[in-house]
């Protein structure tokens, strides 16, 4: 409230109580300068209904009785009055109207209550014919109701005009009944007035690519919950991001207009040469995968894709040496499907890893085939743990046969406490053996916890 209002409203305040309401003029003065939020209200009615402070008190009195009669709770009338002062010196036949359609709608009074502002300014009459238009277009009452309930600012953002000029736009563009329905049925949870004009923003970059103005009516009006919902950098930035030209921008929003989705503000992506290279190495791992058996776009081929590290030719050369080293190729093929992520290892560590099983812990390609993780943990825990196994069969102290998967699937100090800390001089192997493999003596990993009762 401006300075020069404010002094106005309070002297009319001061007047209004010591005149109209007999208070002492003590009171009067202390009521209409001292009470700030009371002002902000005040002020407002003070610039759009002043003859309110003129009139008699009974005049006021009898124009918010009249409110009241139509249903509305008294707090409900005070929000209402505030928001929209003009209703104390007009007739409310426009406002009676207004809720004669939201009570049409399927919406109650109440629902005014929790969702206008007393700070905002509203026109009933604009909002009516926004629902009338919407009934117009082909949406049931109850249709238009339930949309209002889940966008309220779809009829209270400036009344109801930015949804007019959001309607406006997109027929200007060609949209049809049809189109229309389909946004408001999607409609993102996202403010009427910044999807508005994150649209016209969207248009606006269309226009600055030389988009042919055909194509541009076509995306606007097939993509319009698309547009709207994205807020996209400048043309000039993506051109130099992508390292394109105008012309391929036009060609790349055509063939698919989510494209735009990775252009918005605050996202990195990356330039066009890296993105046909990331395509090229994905058409050639699953070539590679279709060779060994998968069937193409199936759920089995999906997973593996996202499992698997490196290019197709690297691919094929790890799993080739998974042959040389004593596995047929169905063998391989078989471990592949069952665990994919062993041939994102180089062909040096798959190479050793193989003869670590098969040459100096004694096991047979069957254990490969039941347990093909074993390739994927490190050389020193398969080791380590296999070592310690042998040495506790040897004693004794474990049966034999346990699966591999039950000695190499657990966590180290899941291991350590089965295996290690039950035997007398299980500790001092494990210290032992680790030591060796580490190149020195090592502590032990949570000796303290491990070993405590």
């Amino acid at each position: 409230m401006g300075r020069i209002v404010k002094a106005q409203a309070q002297s009319a305040l001061v007047e209004y109580f010591h005149s109209t309401r007999s208070l002492r003029i003590m009171d009067a003065e202390n009521m209409g300068k001292n009470t700030l939020e009371f002002f902000n209200r005040i002020g407002k009615i003070f610039r759009e209904a002043n003859e309110v402070f003129r009139g008699d008190y009974g005049s006021l009195q009898a124009k918010l009785r009249s409110l009241e009669d139509l249903g509305l709770r008294r707090s409900l009338v005070a929000k209402i009055v505030a928001a929209s002062p003009r209703l104390l010196k007009v007739d409310v036949d426009e406002f009676v109207e207004f809720l004669e359609m939201l009570k049409m709608v399927g919406i109650e009074c109440e629902w005014l209550s929790e969702n206008i502002c007393e700070e905002d300014s509203y026109s009933w009459k604009c909002m009516l014919q926004l629902m009338c238009l919407l009934c117009k277009l082909g949406w049931s009452e109850k249709q238009v109701g339930e949309l209002i309930k889940q966008h309220p600012d779809l009829l209270l953002e400036c009344s109801g005009r930015v949804t007019y000029g959001l309607i406006g736009l997109l027929l200007k563009f060609g949209a049809t009944k049809s189109d229309l329905h389909t946004l408001f049925h999607q409609f993102p949870q996202i403010p009427v007035l910044k999807f508005t004009k994150n649209l016209h923003t969207s248009y606006m970059f269309l226009s600055e690519i030389d988009m042919a103005a055909r194509d541009i009516g076509k995306i606007v009006c097939s993509y319009p919950a698309l547009l709207g919902s994205i807020e996209l950098k400048k043309v000039k930035s993506i051109l130099s991001l992508l390292s394109c030209g105008k012309n391929r921008l036009c060609q790349m929003v055509n063939d698919d207009p989510f494209t735009m989705e990775a252009w918005v503000l605050g996202r990195r992506f990356e330039r066009l040469e890296t993105q046909k290279r990331a395509a090229k190495s994905m058409a050639l791992k699953t070539e590679f995968l279709i060779c060994l058996g998968f069937k193409k776009n199936s759920e089995d081929l999906e997973k593996s894709l996202k499992m698997l590290r490196g290019r197709g030719v690297e691919l094929q050369e790890r799993f080739n040496c998974l042959m040389k080293n004593g596995l047929s190729r169905e063998e391989a093929i078989k471990m592949v499907r069952i665990s994919p992520q062993i041939l994102n290892q180089t062909r040096d560590v798959i190479e050793t890893k193989i003869r670590l099983f098969f040459e100096e812990l004694g096991y047979g390609v069957s254990g490969l085939l039941t347990h093909p993780k074993i390739l994927s943990y490190t050389i020193k825990r398969v080791k380590l743990r296999l070592l310690m196994y042998r040495w506790l069969k040897g004693q004794g102290a474990v049966r034999p046969g346990l699966s591999l998967s039950t000695l190499l699937a657990t966590t180290d100090e899941e291991f350590f406490r089965a295996y290690v800390v039950p035997h007398a001089r299980g500790l001092e192997f494990w210290i032992s053996r680790r030591g060796k493999l580490n190149g020195d003596v090592l502590t032990v990993w949570f000796l303290p916890n491990a070993v405590s009762p």
